[in-house]
């Protein structure tokens, strides 16, 4: 027969998985096709309730389980290593971190005093790694996903400890009404040209093959080919569509540039300059000339260690053949299309705001998302997106590998 401590574990085990179920349901929704914004509403209002009002060590289980639901994929990319194992622990180790992060709110049982704490935390980025974005959950909804919006929505979760009759305590939740969305988002705008975005779905596993490197530049070219006759204006391919260091290979170049002649293509490559290796975009114009963008924010864990330098060089060493992290630029590039700017962005930093500076009226964003396949990690990069494309008035154009291409308002 259980115990009262048993019963009350097992209590706050399963108010922690309902909390985390709610507060990540609308990724794996999204992932299925289903988008509905009164169904999300009311699961991201659910969730933070919770969060604001469950027991301490119901909250702990609560931020174990949205570190497993949200991101158990990081680890994926250990699939191709001589360590299978990092796959489950790297899940487990963003499950633990996200348990510690959430339980910052288990400090205070008072719901006001955890609604300070969950705004704050709106603000926190743990080892550079940004996706837990805490107003991600109204992305699809009547709330807004402005701060001020946050803000306003745990106010109203957590005023009704400061109204003392039980009767008029819903009261607090008319608040919400100032939360809703009634104005929209700025309006974001097509760019004037005929854009093709290919969707490649190249396994991992065979992506870095020698034997794949001629189909896949057959496929570029048959791509590049196809769009000219079609009409486009421009070409997008995804990131390192081409597996090798670009800028070393004058042929290809050659090639590239002659296709280039009726078309403006962009695509990911690898550049080696100055014994240094970047991640990089190419842009072929009509002219017959090719200029590169490099990226400005680089993949924790994955193109750089963001630790000290002597664990930076321990992590190398063991699990990265003692292989140096890339190199980022400074600043974002743009490339001028056809006289139309777009700013590029690379995969991940197409989610940081430091892509977004002077809020760019387009973006190219490509992206490889095979890394993470099978996973919910491109409907995630999607739902972000949408939300940096919604709150900097932006249009996103994202080719990328596996899943995830298309128009992005």
């Amino acid at each position: 027969m259980k115990t009262f401590s048993q019963r009350k574990i097992v209590q706050n085990l399963g108010l922690g998985l309902v909390t985390a179920s709610l507060f990540s349901a609308f990724i794996y929704l999204s992932d299925m096709g289903i988008e509905l914004k009164w169904l999300n509403t009311l699961m991201a209002l659910g969730a933070f309730w919770l969060l604001l009002h469950i027991p301490k060590q119901a909250v702990l289980f609560s931020g174990f389980f949205i570190g497993l639901f949200w991101f158990y994929w990081v680890g994926y990319s250990f699939k191709y290593t001589d360590m299978p194992l990092g796959v489950p622990l790297v899940a487990l180790a963003f499950a633990f971190a996200y348990m510690l992060i959430f339980g910052i709110l288990a400090l205070s049982e008072r719901a006001w005093v955890r609604a300070i704490l969950l705004f704050g935390l709106s603000y926190v980025v743990i080892l550079d790694f940004n996706w837990m974005q805490l107003s991600l959950p109204f992305v699809e909804s009547y709330i807004g996903i402005y701060k001020w919006q946050l803000a306003v929505v745990l106010f109203a979760l957590s005023a009704d400890e400061f109204i003392p009759k039980k009767r008029y305590k819903p009261l607090a939740l008319a608040a919400l009404l100032f939360a809703i969305n009634w104005q929209g988002y700025p309006p974001r705008e097509d760019a004037p040209l005929k854009i093709k975005l290919v969707e490649t779905h190249i396994d991992q596993s065979q992506k870095w093959k020698h034997s794949m490197l001629l189909p896949t530049v057959e496929m570029v070219f048959k791509e590049i080919t196809d769009a000219t006759q079609e009409g486009y204006d421009l070409i997008v391919f995804p990131e390192s569509v081409l597996p090798l260091f670009l800028n070393k290979n004058k042929k290809l170049l050659e090639e590239l540039q002659l296709l280039s002649s009726d078309i403006d293509i962009v695509l990911g490559a690898l550049l080696y300059e100055n014994g240094h290796n970047f991640n990089v975009a190419y842009h072929f114009d009509k002219e017959g000339h090719y200029e590169i963008a490099k990226k400005v924010v680089l993949v924790p864990f994955g193109e750089y260690i963001p630790l000290p330098d002597f664990a930076r060089k321990m992590i190398n060493d063991a699990f990265f053949e003692g292989g140096n992290d890339f190199l980022a630029a400074k600043e974002p590039t743009d490339f001028t299309i056809e006289g139309v700017k777009f700013r590029v962005a690379i995969c991940y930093e197409a989610t940081t705001d430091a892509l977004y500076v002077n809020n760019p009226k387009y973006m190219i964003a490509i992206s490889n998302n095979a890394w993470f396949a099978p996973s919910i990690e491109p409907t995630l990069q999607n739902l972000l997106l949408r939300y940096y494309a919604r709150r900097h008035a932006t249009t996103i154009y994202h080719s990328a590998n596996y899943k995830g291409s298309g128009i992005i308002k």
